[in-house]
């Protein structure tokens, strides 16, 4: 069976990764300082920042819409047997609606909706494509990985809460506290949606560290295959203290680096970081 691996553009992964796994991304629109781009086609995080901070405005994020769909999935049947498709959870974004929709108009394809974000999705869409070059058709696949998601640990903390607060996800009381305090609190993925855990206060390479501590924990619960480190723009600094104390924690097989694209920075804003990894 011929299966055709897709995922939306909020699984952060990679260009490499992207290549290598022969992977579809399928981009949702960022709207920002009056125009729409296609995130990570037409607009980079870097570029979403100098808009958002010219204009005074935040950016918004749309959903990939049914035709965008029907185009993409609709090519692919032509040389697939099937189509694997990933999106963002369906607690965050209407992308899992309109692709169920498209997928129920095409026939052939099966679409996960992750319950997660970011490489939280990269995490399965990896596992995946090796799925498919072992040979599983893709009605396994899919119900492997919807088993599988329930075992991501997906978290972030962010630098600063102005970008939450802005997009109305944090009172300006409680920004203007934490910036005060210099309180850099953690965001977890539970259920398919966001929560607010431990926060963090002082230097942020300090802060890191202890939230790579908090979240890794016991560290025989952890699967050690695959880690990714994935940030919205932060400095080598903060990267290089996350990473140290990962591997001070535990011997994975691999750590990827990834930055994350236009829809988790549009929320968040620079200088946040997380980890996402498996638990057994």
């Amino acid at each position: 069976m011929k299966i055709k691996v897709t995922a939306d553009s909020t699984c952060d992964l990679t260009a490499e990764l992207v290549e290598k796994y022969d992977i579809t991304i399928v981009p949702l629109t960022v709207n920002v300082a009056g125009g729409s781009y296609k995130d990570g086609a037409e607009i980079t995080p870097d570029e979403l920042y100098a808009k958002i901070e010219a204009c005074g405005q935040l950016g918004s994020t749309a959903a990939v819409n049914i035709q965008d769909y029907l185009d993409v999935f609709g090519a692919f049947l032509k040389d697939y047997d099937a189509i694997v498709h990933f999106t963002i959870s369906s607690e965050m974004s209407a992308c899992y609606q309109n692709a169920c929709l498209a997928a129920q108009e095409l026939g052939n394809v099966y679409v996960v909706d992750s319950r997660n974000l970011s490489t939280g999705i990269g995490h399965l869409v990896l596992d995946a494509c090796g799925m498919a070059a072992a040979g599983m058709d893709a009605a396994d696949i899919h119900k492997a990985l919807e088993e599988k998601r329930e075992k991501l640990d997906v978290s972030f903390v962010v630098s600063t809460l102005d970008y939450l607060r802005r997009g109305g996800r944090c009172t300006a009381l409680a920004a203007m506290g934490a910036n005060i305090l210099k309180l850099h609190p953690c965001i977890f993925v539970k259920d398919g949606a966001m929560g607010v855990g431990k926060k963090y206060r002082g230097k942020m390479t300090d802060c890191l560290a202890a939230y790579v501590r908090d979240r890794l924990g016991d560290i025989s619960t952890v699967d050690t295959r695959r880690i990714f480190i994935t940030d919205s723009g932060i400095s080598e600094e903060c990267r290089t203290a996350a990473e140290k104390t990962v591997r001070e924690l535990a011997d994975f097989q691999e750590i990827i680096h990834t930055r994350a694209g236009c829809t988790v920075s549009c929320h968040c804003g620079p200088g946040t970081l997380g980890i996402l990894f498996y638990r057994k």
